[in-house]
């Protein structure tokens, strides 16, 4: 059986463009292809989201992925934001995860999710994130055209009942850490 449903959020917080916040690594070194400690603070509180203690999730549009994919490191991108996203929520479901595809490499991550078993969770890079879900529902008219570079804190939930069915959307705002919006990205 398919997936039918697929969750895709941004990476944590980055590097400002002008270097006045930096990326640390997971020692604390600085590092430029990673998360800022707030994008680490973000992190750990996916965990969470996706995998709540009682079970209860905070939306009924979550699930806790039987799958979780991220971009690999790649000659056009060596951000290690992407895995590091998800990686403690990987670790705690005993769950590795699938860095088969590079950022380039939508039409091929689309097809993967949509084969997956179960839930499936896509941490990638803003840009991308209405591309791939173009790709997993065959058109362009089903969630906004433009990931804003601000926001990292929405979740984009796709869902269908069976794979002979459409893809419904909808977007879970986290509400993990101050500051984080109530408001869905807009159209």
């Amino acid at each position: 059986m398919a997936a039918n449903k697929i969750m895709i959020a941004r990476h944590a917080e980055k590097p400002s463009d002008d270097g006045k916040i930096r990326g640390v690594d997971a020692d604390g070194k600085d590092n430029t292809e990673e998360l800022i400690v707030r994008g680490w603070q973000r992190s750990g509180a996916l965990v969470r989201l996706f995998a709540p203690r009682d079970g209860q999730f905070v939306d009924p549009h979550l699930a806790t992925p039987q799958t979780i994919f991220a971009s690999k490191v790649g000659k056009h991108s060596k951000s290690l934001r992407p895995q590091h996203t998800v990686l403690e929520l990987a670790t705690l479901l005993g769950l590795t995860l699938s860095l088969g595809h590079d950022k380039g490499d939508l039409n091929a991550l689309a097809a993967d999710a949509i084969a997956a078993q179960g839930p499936v969770l896509i941490a990638w890079e803003h840009q991308d994130i209405p591309d791939i879900v173009n790709l997993i529902t065959g058109n362009s008219m089903t969630c906004p055209q433009t990931w804003p570079g601000d926001r990292f804190d929405v979740v984009w939930v796709l869902d269908r009942p069976d794979a002979a069915a459409a893809w419904s959307f909808a977007q879970v705002p986290q509400l993990l850490l101050s500051g984080d919006s109530p408001q869905p990205i807009a159209t």
